[in-house]
């Protein structure tokens, strides 16, 4: 068995899965994170007996043959509770009163869009073309962008003639495809991609890689799905922190990685300061896991930064925030039958973000996030994150986008002082007071051509030894993105 000391930075869904598996399969692990509770932004918080989600509300992987079962499988872990999401989504478009329903059937999701937008179906079939190939090619492990000949030999297991289908679409963007089928003047089925995409892959319909849009826009559909959890997110993390301790690894809540150090251009230890007792001392590891962001990791490494991999970074375009609001209410706010997850546009001729569009995930009586006769509503819209740090105008900013947020969901749910019980709302500073993410930043880098899949941030970092797992590597945002991030990484240790 291998003794290969590994250092862990960062306990979210994707460090804990590294650490989790890395423990499994016999290296000792330290796992280090600055938060009260394990999680990241798949953590949880709770206020008057309600429980709230901090930022990822669904999951993916969780059927056989997904990344999450597959994972629970090899660490001995009953996978959570949870029903499916069906509708995945129902889209609410300006001025419009009946849904665009993303049904977890797909011959009923096929007839849903022939019905909202006529004439489209060529385009979808060529969703569902390129999603079929990309998931196969994606369920044999490849390892993207490959970084050496052990990577390069991955990538070449995973290619058979029937996914090379994908290869002229590598370039092209969902608005190529709508230009390509004659759709480009159709609004209502562009502004629902550009909703749904920005979900998804940080970037609207224009700008998103059309492989990778086919991917996130069909995972929702059987035998795959979107599934919400019984309890609350936290239990995915609290099932790895079981399994990571089971297998001998440590975790360290409120310890802060203050830097990363390299000697002869790798990896070798990591300052630690004890938030508790301010104690500071360096640990020495065979291998550093990073899973934090591209922006974090730089500032980790400062001058041993390579100045490559940093000016790349520093010309990414500025990544989004997010303001959320929290709402702890009585039942009777909540519609019968309502969705676990809705999207409303209220403008189209304003940005999808700023309290123009939000996207809101509803409890559901019985599972777990609410006493009996009670429910939650969280509602987050994109923001950009520059203005919630300049200027002395935090606090009333903070409260007009609440109140804006609160009146908008007003249209839908019964609001009144009498059903809100709980009110809480979180901008860009506090996610990076609590997640520690640069800026606030949420949901990785967008999924353009120039960042996405084969010419994205390599797992395989410049610095040898130094690993990325999370939302700024292949395959992106989400549980089940950064869960196979994970497992990238562990291969790739494994076969160092």
């Amino acid at each position: 068995m291998p003794s290969n000391h590994v250092v862990v930075i960062g306990a979210g869904i994707g460090g804990l899965t590294a650490g989790a598996l890395l423990a499994r399969r016999g290296y000792r692990v330290l796992v280090l994170d600055q938060a009260l509770v394990p999680g990241g932004c798949a953590s949880t918080f709770k206020r008057k007996g309600f429980t709230f989600d901090v930022g990822a509300t669904q999951v993916a992987g969780l059927e056989p043959g997904g990344i999450h079962k597959r994972i629970f499988d090899e660490l001995e872990i009953e996978v959570p509770g949870a029903i499916p999401c069906d509708p995945a989504c129902a889209v609410y478009l300006p001025g419009e009163t009946e849904p665009i329903n993303v049904w977890r059937d797909r011959e009923k999701w096929k007839a849903e869009r022939q019905r909202q937008f006529p004439g489209s179906e060529p385009f979808w079939d060529l969703f569902a073309t390129l999603f079929k190939a990309s998931w196969e090619f994606q369920s044999r492990d490849p390892v993207l962008p490959p970084r050496n000949w052990w990577d390069l030999w991955q990538l070449t297991k995973a290619v058979r003639p029937s996914t090379t289908i994908t290869l002229p679409y590598t370039f092209l963007t969902v608005g190529d495809a709508l230009r390509g089928y004659g759709l480009d003047g159709d609004r209502r089925l562009r502004t629902f991609l550009d909703l749904q995409l920005k979900l998804y892959s940080q970037v609207d319909a224009e700008e998103t890689a059309l492989l990778y849009a086919a991917t996130a826009l069909s995972v929702s559909q059987e035998p795959q799905g979107l599934y919400h959890l019984q309890g609350s997110m936290q239990v995915l993390s609290d099932r790895l922190v079981e399994a990571l301790e089971r297998y001998g690894g440590k975790l360290l809540m409120r310890h802060t990685v203050e830097h990363i150090e390299v000697e002869n251009g790798k990896a070798s230890s990591v300052r630690i300061r004890n938030q508790k007792t301010d104690e500071v001392w360096t640990e020495s590891a065979d291998h550093v896991v990073a899973n934090v962001t591209v922006q974090n990791l730089v500032q980790l490494l400062g001058e041993k930064a390579p100045k490559g991999y940093k000016h790349r970074v520093e010309k990414l375009r500025s990544p989004s925030g997010a303001f959320v609001v929290y709402l702890g209410v009585d039942q009777s706010a909540i519609p019968p039958e309502c969705p676990p997850h809705l999207q409303f546009l209220y403008d189209y001729d304003g940005p999808i973000g700023e309290n123009n569009s939000l996207f809101v995930s509803v409890s559901h009586p019985g599972d777990g996030r609410a006493p009996e006769g009670k429910g939650t509503i969280i509602a987050s819209s994109f923001v950009d994150p520059r203005p919630w740090w300049q200027g002395d105008r935090y606090d009333e900013l903070k409260r007009k986008y609440a109140e804006e947020a609160i009146a908008r969901l007003g249209q839908y749910f019964h609001l009144t002082p009498e059903t809100i019980i709980h009110t809480e709302a979180a901008t860009p500073r506090t996610f990076a007071r609590y997640t520690a993410r640069e800026q606030g930043f949420v949901g990785g880098i967008g999924q353009r051509v120039p960042t996405f899949g084969p010419f994205g941030f390599a797992n395989r970092t410049p610095v040898n030894r130094l690993w990325l797992v999370g939302d700024s590597t292949h395959p992106g945002e989400g549980t089940a993105g950064v869960s196979y991030s994970a497992l990238t990484v562990v291969r790739q240790i494994e076969n160092f």
